[in-house]
């Protein structure tokens, strides 16, 4: 019997009769030809019907297949570099084909234009396409490549809640639910401050999961759930923990280069931008990248840009600001030393320059913006008592927190990386929405 294969797994098999279970994606008709390109979920391979190899009936019945119909196909593969597919350079010449269910006619996703909004609609459908099919594919392999090297590194996973008590980031940014006889509860911002608890324990750990935020925002890099893997080490500083990140960054990086190259090269991907991504990565500090901007703005001519680049020392970047930043280094470049007043109330302050925190953000190039946030942690449990009454924060909330400084307080940090974002960099996709099988935004929800 004909083995049963994946499409990935074509190239093995040149001049072999194999069984294929998938899709058809798309038909042409050339007369005595009939081509059929099949998707099986590991890849995208043309097959080909020969009038005069084949029963009429059966060449008639795959001329007419609509479009999603699944099947299975039996055949022989051969090698042709002209072979449209993922990974392509191989078809399947067709000795018989079964029709496990013949798709309605009136497919929504058909192969033509469809508006954004009509697509998302449909997002059950768009993520058989094969730009959408490629680029979940190369999450797949990033989610993979973030734990193995975390794990690899001696960093112990730990689960954090979804439910919690209290804000992390900032208290307008909360989805708030009742909960119970405790009042109301809010879904997890971020896992940090269970982690640092999990570090005096083990030492280095990470949780990896589902985040929400609520804020209002619109842009191509938002999304209200997103997934973050947030890595906390203790006896760790700034500056090892910046080590930390470019060392991990380069591993999923490299990892996707060399399993999801065929993956890249569909979605049109320039690899080249992609390898020198190796450490180190360049370090900048805030009042250098301050004055960057403020040089970039006045050198420019355009009077929208120079709008758009207006800045005062102690605002936070966005995202014209991150994007003319990143246009000067070919590898992502941290920025470190923000102004306090942008960052959460937990980080350690600059020795000698209170304003200032012990926080960096990692920015890839191409425009892509902030991947990852950082910092090293207050270790003083005076300190950051007072800054929780500074932000107006509720000191009962925080009183499991705050004890992690009374019993064996030591230097650490921890940063968190937004999966979706570092997606849409490494695919170089437009809009963060593509990145996630099933996105929520502020005013999206279906399906």
């Amino acid at each position: 019997m004909p083995e049963l294969i994946r499409v990935s797994d074509i190239s093995k098999y040149d001049g072999q009769e194999v069984v294929v279970e998938g899709w058809v994606y798309n038909r042409t008709d050339k007369g005595k030809l009939a081509f059929l390109l099949v998707r099986d979920g590991s890849g995208f391979v043309q097959c080909v019907a020969f009038k005069g190899d084949l029963d009429e009936a059966l060449f008639d019945r795959i001329s007419h297949l609509p479009q999603e119909t699944s099947v299975v196909i039996t055949g022989t593969v051969r090698a042709d570099k002209r072979a449209p597919g993922i990974p392509g350079g191989y078809e399947i010449g067709i000795i018989d084909l079964k029709i496990i269910q013949l798709a309605d006619e009136d497919y929504p996703m058909a192969l033509k234009e469809h508006g954004v909004d009509f697509a998302l609609d449909n997002r059950h459908l768009w993520i058989r396409m094969p730009s959408q099919w490629a680029i979940l594919r190369i999450r797949a392999t990033v989610i993979s490549a973030i734990q193995e090297f975390l794990d690899d590194n001696g960093f112990i996973r730990m689960d954090t809640p979804i439910l919690t008590p209290a804000a992390v980031e900032g208290t307008t940014t909360l989805f708030e639910t009742p909960y119970f006889d405790e009042g109301v509860a809010y879904l997890a911002q971020s896992g940090q401050l269970y982690n640092e608890a999990n570090i005096m324990a083990f030492g280095k750990v990470y949780c990896f999961g589902p985040t929400f935020r609520a804020e209002k925002s619109k842009t191509r890099r938002h999304l209200t759930e997103f997934w973050m893997v947030e890595p906390e080490a203790a006896f760790c500083d700034l500056d090892g923990l910046m080590e930390l990140e470019e060392q991990f960054i380069s591993h999923i990086v490299q990892r996707v280069l060399r399993e999801r190259k065929p993956e890249l090269l569909s979605l049109g991907r320039d690899l080249s931008k992609l390898e020198s991504i190796t450490p180190p990565f360049p370090r900048i500090s805030y009042d250098e990248a301050a004055q960057m901007i403020a040089e970039i703005r006045e050198a420019s001519d355009d009077q929208e840009e120079k709008e758009l680049l207006a800045f005062e020392w102690g605002m936070d970047f966005g995202a014209p600001h991150e994007t003319a930043l990143t246009q000067k280094f070919d590898k992502p470049v941290f920025v470190y030393g923000y102004p306090t007043q942008v960052k959460a109330f937990y980080m350690e302050p600059w020795p000698g320059r209170p304003e200032v925190c012990k926080s960096a953000d990692l920015l890839a190039p191409e425009g892509y913006g902030e991947i990852c946030g950082g910092s090293e942690r207050m270790s003083s449990h005076e300190l950051l008592l007072q800054r929780i009454h500074d932000h107006k924060l509720p000191e009962e909330a925080y009183q499991w927190y705050l004890d992690l400084r009374r019993f064996g307080s030591v230097p650490h940090s921890g940063f968190g990386m937004g999966v979706e974002r570092t997606v849409a960099w490494l695919c170089g996709t437009e809009h963060i929405r593509e990145t996630i099988p099933f996105p929520r935004t502020i005013k999206r929800v279906y399906p």
